[in-house]
C-alpha cells in the first residue's frame, strides 16, 4: 500500500491480486516448511535460531554494540551452518517437490504384480522370520543397492524365501526391488531418527521407515519377534496388517492391480516350518542387523 501511495496512484485490482497471491505463496511455503520439520530433530534447532534472531533484534534496539558486532560477524557463517544442520530436511523437501512434479512413468512394468512380495511376507509372518523388502518407485536407490550384494534376478516367491532364510548369508539387511527384479540383497539402509516413533520399533522397522523418509520407496517389514507385517511409506508406518491388506496397499501405492492369490494353508505352513527352523534369536540380534 505504501508503494502505491508513494507512486501517487490508488491500488488497482491487479495490484491487489498480486499482493494477495504473494502473501498466499509465502504462507504456503511457511506452512510446508513447518509441516516438514514437525516431529523431527529440526524443531528444537529452529527454536534456537529464533532465539538468536531475537537476540540480534534486541541488540539493535538496545544499542548493545559489542553484542551487535558479534551477531553481525557471525551471521554470514550462521547461514552456512544452518544449511549443514538442516541438510537432511532440505534434501527431503526437494525430494518431495520432485515427487509432486514428476509424472508417473508408463511402461510395460505397469502390468507386473508384486504378489510374490505378499506371498513371501505371509510366509515370513507365519514362521516369524524377520524380513525387509524395499520397492523402488520414482526416486532411484542406487546408493543403497551398491551397499549390498548385487543380484539383478527376476523377483519370485522362492527367491525371496531363500534370501531371508535364517541360515542364508544374505538374510541380514534389506532386499531392494526394482520393477520385476531383485536388484540387491543384504543392503544397508539409513535409520530413522524421528523422535516420535514408538520405542517398541526395532532397528529393522526404523531402517524401513528411514528409507521411506529419504525416498518415495515402499518398505514391507516383517517382525522377527511377533511375525507382524508392516508397511512404511513417506516416513509413516502402518503396523499389524494382514497379507490381504498388504496386497490392497501395494495395489493403491503402485497404481496397479495386484491379483489375489490363494495364500498357503496350514499344511503348507507346516511344510515351510521345516525349511525355516526356529533359531532362538532375540530382539538384541534384530538390533544389529542394519548397523553399518
Amino acid at each position: 500500500m505504501g508503494q502505491w501511495l508513494a507512486r501517487g496512484r490508488a491500488p488497482q485490482a491487479t495490484d491487489m491480486a498480486t499482493a494477495v497471491l504473494d502473501i498466499l505463496i509465502v504462507a504456503l511455503l511457511i506452512y510446508e516448511f513447518l509441516k516438514l520439520i514437525r516431529g523431527t530433530r529440526a524443531t528444537p534447532m529452529l527454536l534456537g535460531v529464533f532465539v538468536l534472531a531475537a537476540a540480534f533484534v534486541a541488540a539493535e534496539f538496545a544499542e548493545l554494540r559489542t553484542l551487535d558486532w558479534l551477531m553481525t560477524t557471525l551471521l554470514p557463517y550462521g547461514i552456512f551452518a544452518m544449511i549443514v544442520v538442516f541438510a537432511a530436511e532440505i534434501r527431503h523437501a526437494l525430494a518431495r517437490l520432485g515427487r509432486r512434479l514428476a509424472t508417473s512413468r508408463s511402461s510395460a512394468a505397469n502390468s507386473e504384480s508384486y504378489d510374490d512380495v505378499v506371498l513371501a511376507a505371509n510366509l515370513f509372518s507365519q514362521n516369524q522370520t524377520g524380513a525387509l523388502m524395499v520397492i523402488e518407485r520414482e526416486i532411484g536407490l542406487r546408493t543403497y543397492i551398491e551397499s549390498g550384494v548385487a543380484l539383478d534376478a527376476h523377483i519370485s516367491y522362492d527367491l525371496l524365501a531363500t534370501i531371508f532364510r535364517p541360515s542364508a548369508p544374505l538374510h541380514d539387511g534389506a532386499v531392494i526391488i526394482q520393477k520385476d527384479r531383485v536388484a540387491a540383497a543384504a543392503c544397508f539402509l539409513p535409520l530413522s531418527m524421528n523422535p516420535i516413533l514408538s520405542t517398541q520399533l526395532g532397528t529393522r522397522h526404523r531402517a524401513g521407515i528411514g528409507i521411506t523418509e529419504e525416498s518415495d520407496a515402499i518398505a514391507v517389514i516383517v517382525s522377527e519377534e511377533t511375525g507382524s507385517i508392516s508397511v512404511a511409506v513417506a516416513g509413516q508406518i502402518e503396523r499389524d496388517i494382514t497379507p490381504d491388506e498388504l496386497r490392497e496397499r501395494l495395489s493403491v501405492l503402485l497404481h496397479r492391480h495386484v491379483p489375489a492369490t490363494t495364500l498357503p494353508t496350514t499344511q503348507d505352513q507346516d511344510l515351510d516350518a521345516s525349511t525355516y527352523p526356529a533359531t532362538g534369536r532375540d530382539a538384541d540380534d534384530d538390533a544389529t542387523e542394519f548397523q553399518r
